[in-house]
């Protein structure tokens, strides 16, 4: 993905974290990790243990000395913070930081997001940098996220308003929907069989009753499994009742 934000890592105090931030990152198909400063230096081991899979984002990340250096080719920076910090800056959600973000790429600009130290997150003066501040809304009396935890959420909702997102699917398997024809001689297996025994009683109701069903068949999202399975059911069913007793 050509545009996308970049994540600025301030200060990561374990490679583990670090690993664990850049496979929630590929996760999401971002690739673009700065850190600054890391505590235990770099290259760190224990990062490539835990990225699992996502390790050409630790050969490719950048490393700072300092957040300014981190943030200065770019114009937006986000700030997450669980913490009010009694400073005069606009406050979004991560759904709406990622949708500004999105926005602001798309117009040409270039945007970072910082994620601070796990042990207690980022610094007022590297706040002060920032542009706007995310804040997860998240249980008060228990604000702390990990530190891939939220990069992760940001970068879900970051996925979410820059790639197709399917809400909602049901999957067929392989043999996929049952057509309408198939469907339709199903109903005619079950009103003959049905017929037989008779359950279209009274006379006079057995059209409507015929109808009803046909409708109810038509409901169903049937796959061409289904269609197998519910005439085999009814044949057995025929068998055992035919059969010896």
């Amino acid at each position: 993905m050509d545009r996308q934000p970049v994540f600025v890592l301030v200060r990561p105090q374990m490679g583990e974290n670090i690993g664990a931030a850049a496979r929630a990152m590929w996760n999401f198909g971002l690739d673009r990790m700065r850190l600054v400063a890391p505590r235990d230096g770099w290259p760190n081991p224990a990062a490539g243990a835990t990225a699992s899979g996502a390790g050409r984002l630790l050969d490719a990340a950048q490393i700072y000395d300092d957040t300014a250096a981190a943030i200065a080719d770019v114009t937006h920076v986000y700030a997450t913070t669980a913490r009010p910090r009694g400073m005069t800056t606009p406050v979004m959600s991560p759904e709406r930081a990622m949708a500004d973000a999105a926005r602001r790429l798309a117009a040409g600009e270039r945007v970072a997001v910082l994620f601070g130290p796990e042990r207690a997150g980022l610094e007022n003066d590297d706040i002060a940098r920032a542009n706007t501040i995310v804040t997860v809304p998240v249980n008060p009396e228990f604000p702390s996220l990990n530190l891939a935890q939220c990069v992760l959420l940001t970068g879900y909702e970051w996925r979410r308003h820059t790639a197709d997102v399917t809400h909602e699917a049901v999957v067929p398997g392989p043999d996929g929907w049952a057509e309408a024809g198939e469907v339709a001689r199903l109903a005619e297996h079950y009103e003959a069989r049905l017929e037989e025994a008779g359950f279209f009683f009274p006379a006079h109701k057995a059209e409507s009753m015929r109808r009803n069903l046909r409708n109810l068949w038509s409901r169903m999202p049937l796959t061409k499994a289904d269609v197998r399975i519910f005439h085999g059911i009814l044949r057995q069913l025929v068998r055992h009742r035919d059969g010896p007793r």
